[in-house]
């Protein structure tokens, strides 16, 4: 998996286009304010090892949430930090699983909707540590 978070002043999203066919209709947008946001990436590997996958995800995005001191995280896939894919399938569970045990710890999570392109704005911190790229 790889991982590219920001923390971000602002994050806006819109659905521009779909990149899945059995993705659902939708024409949405929304913007969040004071958000880690992470732009995530789950490879083939990633298919034989999800707990480790999944418990290491939300350690990373746990970690950049409290160097801010945030509760709002973005999780947003995006297939382009590797040419190693997973199934959709394993990614979306993934990406289940994470946003189930971040809520469950008092994090507000919200997602791009996933099987679609979208279009973003991001006006990420001047901080070093607004930008991290980690990989397992």
């Amino acid at each position: 998996m790889k991982l590219l978070l920001f923390y971000a002043h602002t994050f806006y999203f819109k659905t521009a286009k779909k990149s899945l066919q059995d993705a659902p209709d939708m024409d949405m947008s929304d913007e969040v304010r004071d958000a880690v946001v992470v732009f995530f990436h789950v490879e083939q590997k990633d298919e034989e090892n999800k707990k480790s996958a999944v418990q290491k995800f939300v350690k990373n995005i746990k970690w950049l949430c409290g160097k801010f001191k945030t509760k709002n995280v973005v999780l947003h896939s995006f297939n382009h930090l590797s040419s190693s894919k997973s199934s959709p399938e394993t990614a979306k569970a993934i990406l289940d699983e994470a946003i189930e045990r971040l809520t469950r710890t008092g994090y507000v999570v919200k997602t791009t909707p996933f099987g679609y392109f979208h279009e973003f704005k991001i006006h990420v911190a001047g901080d070093s540590l607004a930008k991290v790229f980690k990989e397992f």
